[in-house]
């Protein structure tokens, strides 16, 4: 099974076309989006190309390969426009023998992990910052964010395929890092 995994959308039309655009590049059996699909918060600025409603028609279009967990933008709202749940604060996945604890980051996160095994990955947005760090019992990972990212960090997402884990620039889909999780 292959996985992309992005987040932090923010309603950016212009870069979730851009998003698809490396979907069918990938051609993933599933996406699994971190939340902050549709708002911008009151923390950031506008992104570029910000159209919800145009947002909203394109995951509704793409809604039977999506996955997702609520960020903190996401509103009841939300789940009214969109197609398919959004309202889950995490989700517990199992893929090539890989166990991921996926959330937005904003209660769960690397400063203070839920309950996890050894080996596990914690798969969090966010930040908008995108990382890949070791910890004693987990993994940290973070697919940046495709519309704001912080701390000059490009706009990025991941994928997941035979329990590899690559960073990779949403401009074209070069893969900046990459960790086999299946090491332990």
């Amino acid at each position: 099974m292959k996985l992309l995994i992005a987040s932090d959308i923010h309603g950016s039309i212009l870069y979730a076309e851009t998003l698809f655009e490396r979907v069918a590049d990938e051609k993933p059996d599933k996406i699994l989006l971190l939340g902050d699909l549709l708002y911008h918060g009151p923390r950031n600025d506008l992104p570029d190309g910000y159209n919800p409603k145009a947002v909203i028609a394109l995951l509704n279009a793409h809604r039977e390969q999506l996955l997702c967990v609520r960020g903190n933008c996401e509103a009841e709202v939300d789940q009214m426009v969109l197609a398919f749940p959004v309202m889950a604060e995490y989700a517990c996945l199992s893929i090539d023998g890989v166990t991921i604890f996926a959330t937005h980051g904003h209660h769960a996160n690397e400063d203070n992990p839920p309950p996890l095994n050894a080996g596990d990955i914690l798969l969090c947005g966010h930040t908008h910052i995108p990382a890949m760090r070791a910890h004693e019992n987990f993994t940290y990972l973070n697919p940046g964010s495709i519309s704001l990212p912080k701390a000059g960090s490009a706009r990025t997402y991941m994928t997941l395929y035979k329990g590899c884990f690559e960073l990779k620039t949403l401009a074209d889909g070069k893969t900046i890092e990459s960790l086999d999780a299946r090491e332990k």
